[in-house]
């Protein structure tokens, strides 16, 4: 798994080359980017090759980034993890792999925890291209989300709730989706759309009309939150905040505390670009609606500390948030099952009333949090 995921990482590393300049990742062949010379095959070995030349190219020397050895690095150990998590550990506590547990630890998993692990490593992939397109030209690019997009819709169409496992063991008494003591049986989607509907194509059924549903309730859900956020900030900060604020000068009173109202000033409004929600739009068709929105709280921790880290090594709070909505979406994936029993959120999800009630609470807090940003640039200023 570890090498397979080395040669991914080597395709991943095309495709974050060529997509942001709108090229092909089929033709031409790997070449250097200096003499366009092409790279032979015993050039191009995933891990070994980079080391072997020493960074460069064969023929005219020209340095290689080292971000080529770094993808293919992390895209094997990320798919080598993925599958220890999803597969011997079970994370997601499909009864499939308990059946066949045996089969399991002789190396021989059931093909339908192989299909879980594909479907998540598609997603994975998909998310580290994203994030190293948004570090380097800090743009996503439509092609790579929308095709992520599709395909998320595709497996939420061939593999609805609760699948692998079967509806008769995933079936939950009358009233018990309002008990979270009980929890909802996760499938390679982690919930369904709705629990207890009268429209028949929101009944959780396993069929191919609740499939549908929940991949374009995620899709919906992740790329009008986003949308909503950077939207209601706007209305809190004002038009005249959404641009770039001048960086504090070193040596200022508060200075690291400008820095750090600034950052987050730019991650609830600028910085939270199209690509953005077009990351999250990919990864709710993956997902379903409930862990997008979960995911992206989860982002907010790691995107505070990247951002605060690069404030104060580099000097400047300008910060790509795709990484951390990566993680936090990964993180949500892996983690759903202790998520929904730690903070018992079955009952939120569940319950449309509150549901409606949170979301305005959520409105009301980020149009405040904008104002309130405003209103300590206006003192500073």
């Amino acid at each position: 798994m570890f090498i397979f995921g080395a040669i991914v990482g080597s395709f991943l590393n095309v495709c974050i080359a060529r997509l942001p300049l709108e090229k092909s990742f089929i033709w031409p062949g790997s070449r250097c980017g200096h003499c366009l010379q092409p790279i032979r095959w015993y050039d191009n070995i995933p891990l070994i090759s980079y080391w072997v030349l020493r960074g460069k190219c064969r023929v005219c020397g020209a340095p290689f980034s080292i971000q080529y050895f770094i993808v293919e690095l992390l895209t094997a150990v990320f798919f080598l993890g993925l599958f220890y998590l999803e597969i011997f550990e079970n994370v997601h506590e499909l009864d499939i792999l308990k059946t066949y547990r045996h089969q399991v630890m002789g190396g021989f998993p059931p093909w339908q925890g192989l299909v879980v692990f594909g479907f998540h490593a598609i997603l994975l992939s998909f998310l580290l291209v994203a994030c190293f397109c948004d570090i380097d030209k800090q743009s996503i690019p439509l092609s790579l989300t929308v095709t992520g997009t599709v395909i998320g819709l595709v497996g939420a169409v061939l593999f609805p709730w609760p699948w692998p496992n079967s509806l008769a063991s995933a079936a939950m008494p009358p009233g018990s989706w309002r008990f979270p003591s009980r929890g909802i049986k996760a499938g390679l989607y982690p919930w369904p759309v709705w629990a207890v509907s009268d429209v028949p194509w929101l009944q959780p059924g396993g069929n191919w009309q609740t499939g549908v549903a929940t991949g374009l309730a995620g899709i919906l859900a992740g790329t009008l939150m986003l949308r909503g956020v950077r939207f209601l900030f706007g209305i809190g900060m004002g038009s005249e905040y959404m641009d770039d604020a001048p960086e504090p000068e070193e040596g200022q009173p508060s200075w690291f505390g400008a820095r750090l109202v600034s950052w987050v000033g730019r991650i609830g409004g600028k910085a939270l670009g199209l690509g953005d929600a077009d990351l999250m739009m990919m990864a709710g068709a993956f997902l379903g609606w409930q862990p997008i929105l979960v995911a992206f709280f989860m982002a907010v921790l790691p995107g505070v500390v990247m951002g605060l880290s690069q404030a104060a090594v580099k000097g400047h709070t300008t910060l790509p948030f795709g990484p951390a909505l990566a993680i936090g979406v990964m993180f949500t994936c892996l983690g759903w099952r202790n998520i929904e029993r730690f903070f018992s959120i079955q009952f939120v999800f569940f319950d449309g009333p509150l549901v409606l009630a949170l979301a305005g609470v959520c409105c009301v807090l980020m149009i405040g949090g904008g104002f309130l940003i405003r209103f300590v640039r206006f003192l500073r200023e």
